[in-house]
C-alpha cells in the first residue's frame, strides 16, 4: 500500500511539473504587438460629424492604439444635408504603408443604407487587425463615405 501511495504521489509530482512547464512554454510562445494609427474621413454628398446633433463636423480620427486579433470601433454620425435621400457607401483607400492593407479590415455598418434627406445615423466604422500583422508600427488610410441620390 505504501509503494502505491508513492508511485501516486510520484506519478502527482510529474504531472504537476509537467502543467508549470507546458504554462511557461505556452506564455513564452504568446507575443503582442501594438500599432498606431490613424484615420481620415472624406465625405461626398453628406456630412460626417461627432454627434449626433451634427454641431462638430469631422474629417479625421485616430483608431488609438491596435493589437493583433483585435477589433477597434469608432462611432461618427452621418447626415444627408440634401434634399433626396441617398445610399450610403464606404471606401477605403491611400494606405500608407501600402503592406497595411494586408492585415488591416476596415468596415462599417451603414453599407448601401438609405438615408433619407435631413437625417442622420449613428454609423460604426470598425478595424480588424490580423493575427499574424508584421511589419506595421504605424499606419493610416482614407475613408470616403459617400451618399448617391
Amino acid at each position: 500500500m505504501a509503494v502505491q501511495k508513492s508511485a501516486t504521489l510520484a506519478l502527482m509530482a510529474v504531472a504537476a511539473v509537467a502543467i508549470v512547464a507546458a504554462a511557461l512554454v505556452s506564455a513564452a510562445l504568446v507575443t503582442s504587438k501594438t500599432v498606431n494609427s490613424t484615420g481620415s474621413v472624406k465625405a461626398v454628398g453628406v456630412g460626417v460629424y461627432w454627434d449626433s446633433a451634427c454641431t462638430n463636423q469631422t474629417s479625421s480620427f485616430g483608431w488609438g492604439v491596435v493589437a493583433p486579433s483585435s477589433t477597434a470601433s469608432v462611432t461618427l454620425y452621418v447626415k444627408n444635408n440634401g434634399t433626396v435621400p441617398v445610399t450610403l457607401t464606404a471606401s477605403f483607400g491611400n494606405w500608407n504603408p501600402a503592406s497595411a492593407a494586408s492585415y488591416l479590415t476596415p468596415g462599417w455598418n451603414c453599407t448601401n443604407y438609405v438615408l433619407g434627406n435631413g437625417l442622420v445615423v449613428a454609423a460604426v466604422l470598425t478595424l480588424a487587425v490580423s493575427q499574424s500583422i508584421t511589419g506595421v508600427t504605424n499606419f493610416s488610410f482614407d475613408i470616403t463615405l459617400t451618399g448617391t441620390a
